[in-house]
């Protein structure tokens, strides 16, 4: 999440973006001038340029001048930066997917020879078989929750149900508990039964969200256990996967903030599932560098609704400026088409 300056979701916290709209500004001929044009110590100054370098937002700048300056990296454009860095969280997140897969795998075999029921596969993984016993578990586990639930969740393979009463009935409940509910929830496949459906839960309090990748469906409890529902709803002889703490730790929880980062709040979206224009019209004029009065000419709206939907659109993305509302909207893909 982020809060106030931060970009938690870029790796960013506030000295990092600071120092990087310095850098865009070209504030300062060198790095002690320049911590001292933002009051900033001269080691919180090297930290965040070490963290901007690490994530890609700027290149080595010249060798040290003859006095022993050191002088200043470069920055890397916004937009190329945020890009580079969106391309290797995707990649992060293939790779956990295809690990998942394997173990999906792993235990569809072994439960395979196992026969029905609930099979252990080892290093803290349960395979559970058949549809019966994955509804009582699911129930079971969503029962237990006590402060958050988290769920992925795609379209279902093609003869599959659009989505389960009885999980959607256990999930709107648990709001009115005090059990925090986040859903992740794949924008293609979506119809308008779905969305209805979604809608609704949002409005009993669930937070739910539209990403473009969602590689596994997956409910996680308290961040102690979850549950990999199969991927094939249909198949008599698909397994669900119920993962113990320390996977659930080292990647599954990971994977699901990877995906609800990116991911477009139900809110923001048209019927369809999407962005709406009108959002993203108004990111590409922010992006442009435009001032209220431009664009609420280009909107054709008075400049106190421009800047109410500026405002609004900030809110939207949990962004203090107009560069995090423009980093955000890269990483969650809102400027796509």
């Amino acid at each position: 999440m982020i809060e106030g300056a931060e970009l938690h979701a870029l790796g960013l916290g506030e000295a990092e973006e600071r120092v990087y709209e310095a850098l865009l500004s070209d504030r300062a001929p060198d790095a002690a001038a320049l911590a001292d044009e933002l009051g900033m110590p001269y080691g919180e100054l090297e930290a965040a340029l070490v963290l901007l370098r690490d994530h890609g937002f700027t290149l080595p700048g010249p060798p040290p001048g003859p006095g022993g300056a050191r002088p200043l990296p470069r920055p890397v454009a916004p937009a190329a930066a945020i890009r580079t860095l969106i391309h290797r969280r995707q990649a992060e997140l293939h790779l956990k997917s295809a690990e998942l897969e394997r173990l999906r795998l792993s235990a569809d075999h072994i439960a395979g020879r196992l026969g029905a029921g609930s099979t252990a596969v080892g290093g803290g993984v349960e395979a559970v078989c058949g549809a019966e016993a994955i509804a009582e578990r699911t129930a079971y586990l969503l029962a237990s929750a006590e402060r958050e639930v988290v769920v992925l969740d795609r379209p279902p393979c093609p003869g599959g149900t659009a989505t389960d009463p009885l999980f959607e009935t256990l999930v709107e409940a648990l709001p009115a508990r005090g059990v925090g509910v986040r859903m992740a929830v794949r924008r293609d496949g979506l119809d308008a039964d779905r969305l209805r459906i979604l809608t609704a839960l949002a409005g009993r309090g669930v937070r739910v969200r539209t990403a473009t990748e969602v590689p596994t469906r997956l409910i996680a409890v308290d961040g102690r256990v979850t549950l990999l529902p199969p991927a094939d709803t249909t198949d008599p002889a698909a397994s669900a996967l119920v993962i113990g703490e320390t996977l659930l730790r080292d990647a599954l929880l990971p994977l699901f903030e990877t995906v609800w980062d990116r991911a477009v709040p139900l809110g923001c979206t048209g019927g369809d599932g999407r962005v709406s224009e009108h959002r993203r019209e108004l990111l590409g004029l922010l992006a442009a560098g435009l001032k209220d009065e431009a664009i609420a000419r280009r909107l054709g709206v008075h400049v106190h609704t421009a800047r109410r939907r500026i405002s609004g659109l900030l809110d939207a993305l949990g962004a203090d400026t107009r560069f995090q509302a423009g980093a955000q909207a890269t990483l969650r893909g809102w400027l796509e088409r």
